[in-house]
């Protein structure tokens, strides 16, 4: 017989405490009004609790039945009752349901508010309406490609946004237990039962051989931050929105050194750049018309941080129909195509994540040096039949 009547339990659940029953049964009442029945048992040598239910709904005989049979379960039939439960539990859980999860987990990780409700709102547009009820341990790769298959060949770029986000979402569910397997992970992101896309959209980039004569075209343009932001951007490669964001305490002029904070980047990560001695003129220049009361670099109007669309507006000036971000693939072509440096050094100097966690490692702190000479050898080649960098007192004395 159990310790516990059926009053004691009703009195006990305005009173914060554990209340035995016997043979491990006991009620658990916490400091906020739960109380929860729970069963202690030794199992393979561990002491396990096994939740039994809320004791606001099941009752005292019920909680002694379901103990009785948890024990029976565990002493006699052998089985892993925890674990049946867990099983139990993720099976229940669906994609729609792990989607929410990930993107509640991450919320402090979005670049801002914009990224994150976009990258729920491909999910509610492409996977949700098929995947969404389906219980996230069954999702397979015909699933997935069924899901997607529509918007994978009719917009590549939104398709390939949709197969990262749904693998993000099975990655993160199996890393909570909900599924047994990482498959159809890395199947799919290696394009493997998805339909061949059509070219996607890049973004346009000027031929690294026109690079030298453009700078010399830019430094004729008249204007300032617009012009000083974009011969930055070609210089160091990286992209608009860390260069406009930079301030003066990311950069140690005497070793040549630009040390990007990880909320500037794309993927969150401190990322070093070894600057060129051109890149250090153009900062050169930059200093010398300072703006007092800022402590941006390349400051927009009034000194608050340059719009995204300045650096465009210069070269629709110029009648140029590039864009700001194609000068990285400029600078990438040109690696491949006229110097001997390793791909992963150029990848580096981009800021692109490698997938191999030990060459991401090594990536941090051997490359360097060899970025370093990349760098320098790319402000070389741009400076090539282009007018010296000269600070902005200088040229206009010249």
């Amino acid at each position: 017989m159990g310790k516990l009547t059926a009053n004691e339990v009703k009195a006990a659940l305005g009173k914060p405490g554990s209340y035995q029953d016997g043979d491990g049964l006991f009620l658990k009442v916490d400091q906020r009004g739960g109380a929860a029945w729970r069963l202690r048992i030794q199992h393979e040598g561990k002491r396990r609790d096994i939740g039994l239910g809320s004791a606001k709904i099941v009752t005292l005989a019920a909680a002694r039945a379901k103990a009785a049979e948890a024990r029976k379960a565990i002493r006699e039939d052998k089985r892993d009752v925890i674990a049946e439960k867990r099983e139990a539990k993720a099976a229940a859980v669906t994609f729609r349901e792990a989607a929410l999860a990930l993107h509640e987990a991450h919320k402090h990780q979005w670049g801002n508010a914009k990224h994150g409700e976009q990258w729920l709102a491909t999910l509610e547009s492409y996977a949700f309406p098929s995947l969404g009820r389906k219980q996230v341990g069954t999702v397979a790769a015909g699933d997935i490609i069924a899901a997607i298959a529509g918007v994978w060949t009719s917009k590549p770029e939104t398709g390939r946004r949709v197969r990262q986000r749904i693998c993000a979402v099975l990655d993160y569910a199996h890393a909570r237990g909900w599924r047994a397997t990482e498959a159809p992970v890395r199947a799919l992101m290696a394009g493997k039962g998805l339909p061949k896309q059509a070219g996607g959209k890049h973004h346009p980039a000027m031929p690294y051989q026109d690079v030298p004569s453009f700078l010399t075209r830019l430094r004729a343009t008249g204007g300032v931050w617009g012009r000083l932001a974009l011969e930055f951007v070609i210089f160091t490669a990286a992209r608009s929105q860390e260069v406009r964001l930079a301030t003066w305490d990311e950069f140690d002029m005497q070793n040549g050194l630009w040390t990007v904070p990880a909320e500037h980047m794309k993927m969150r990560r401190e990322h070093i750049v070894p600057l060129s001695a051109q890149a250090l003129a153009v900062l050169r220049s930059a200093q010398a018309v300072r703006v007092s009361g800022t402590t941006l670099v390349f400051p927009g109007a009034n000194g608050t941080t340059m719009s995204d669309m300045t650096l465009l507006a210069v070269l629709r000036r110029m009648k140029e129909p590039t864009t700001v971000h194609g000068f990285r693939s400029s600078f990438r072509t040109w690696v491949a195509e006229k110097t001997n440096f390793p791909g992963e050094v150029a990848e580096a100097a981009l800021a692109h994540q490698n997938r191999n966690e030990v060459e991401r490692a090594y990536q941090r702190g051997a490359l360097l040096e060899k970025r370093r000479k990349l760098m320098e050898a790319w402000g070389a080649f741009c400076e090539a039949g282009s007018e010296k960098v000269l600070p902005f007192k200088q040229a206009a004395q010249a």
